[in-house]
């Protein structure tokens, strides 16, 4: 699998990295930035996988995050993917809308015409991107854990509810907790996997929970002045499920704060150091 620098820089005294090559899952190119601290030779350090929102890329949470202080002090290697297939030939969305198509590939495998053939990305993060990363950087699969912002705060919780062997931390901001009830993941699940709902239930962390799929436990941030905190987020239905399932969960809500990275950068180094500690333990 050929893997070609986009980009290098030197940051708090580690490697921030821009990557590109062509993916067996989605057929096209994909980019994807990895910050890696300094460390001694042959050391294998903990990975974080960050997955970003609606119409962003690996661009958004590397240039607008803030986290790579945080990460150069923890020893944390810090992985931002793509969040859809893009290219000439991939089909958008049919009006040119933001919330479904290029940038907007929810975290599932397409099964439904024409996205079926590169919208794969649950598989592109959940099994190529990490077999690339674990073969090209000093990371210790072992030692995972996941977080995301969005529909990223959705794949990430998500992941982590089906692979919970693999991932020693979960957590998110202003995630997408019941897509299967609210307009932007009803969209998107409908276009990608069809009208039958109970394949939606797979990639809902709601349902997920109710269906018996647990981890150890979450943080979750979300902002009172977010505009999609109502119609899309819907945090109270993650806080129900995680009590009547028993799995703790810290959710904390930011006042004054919105949807934007200046929202998740001010609390960007409280979750890395939220994952750190169970990452180290």
């Amino acid at each position: 699998m050929s893997l070609e620098t986009v980009s290098l820089n030197r940051s708090h005294d580690g490697v921030q990295g821009v990557y590109r090559h062509v993916s067996r899952e989605t057929g096209t190119a994909m980019t994807f930035s990895v910050y890696v601290p300094s460390h001694r030779a042959g050391a294998k350090l903990p990975v974080v996988w960050y997955l970003s929102g609606l119409t962003c890329t690996h661009a958004n949470v590397t240039e607008k995050g803030e986290f790579r202080r945080a990460c150069a002090e923890l020893g944390l290697v810090f992985v931002a993917p793509d969040t859809s297939p893009r290219g000439e030939g991939v089909p958008g969305d049919p009006a040119g809308a933001y919330d479904f198509g290029l940038g907007a590939g929810f975290y599932v495998d397409a099964i439904q015409s024409p996205f079926a053939d590169n919208y794969r990305m649950w598989s592109y993060v959940t099994e190529e991107l990490p077999e690339l990363v674990a073969g090209e950087f000093p990371v210790d699969p072992k030692r995972q854990s996941i977080m995301g912002h969005s529909m990223g705060g959705h794949g990430a919780l998500t992941i982590a509810l089906r692979h919970p062997d693999r991932y020693r931390a979960a957590s998110a901001f202003s995630p997408i907790v019941a897509p299967s009830q609210v307009p932007w993941g009803i969209k998107a699940l409908g276009g990608y996997l069809g009208e039958e709902r109970v394949v939606w239930r797979k990639h809902d962390t709601v349902a997920l929970i109710e269906d018996g799929a647990r981890f150890s436990d979450f943080l979750v941030d979300y902002g009172d002045a977010d505009q999609f905190l109502t119609g899309q987020l819907r945090p109270e239905l993650l806080q129900r499920a995680c009590a009547q399932a028993e799995i703790p969960l810290v959710l904390r809500r930011q006042a004054g704060y919105d949807h934007s990275y200046y929202f998740i950068s001010s609390f960007m180094e409280d979750h890395l150091r939220w994952h750190a500690a169970r990452l180290t333990a």
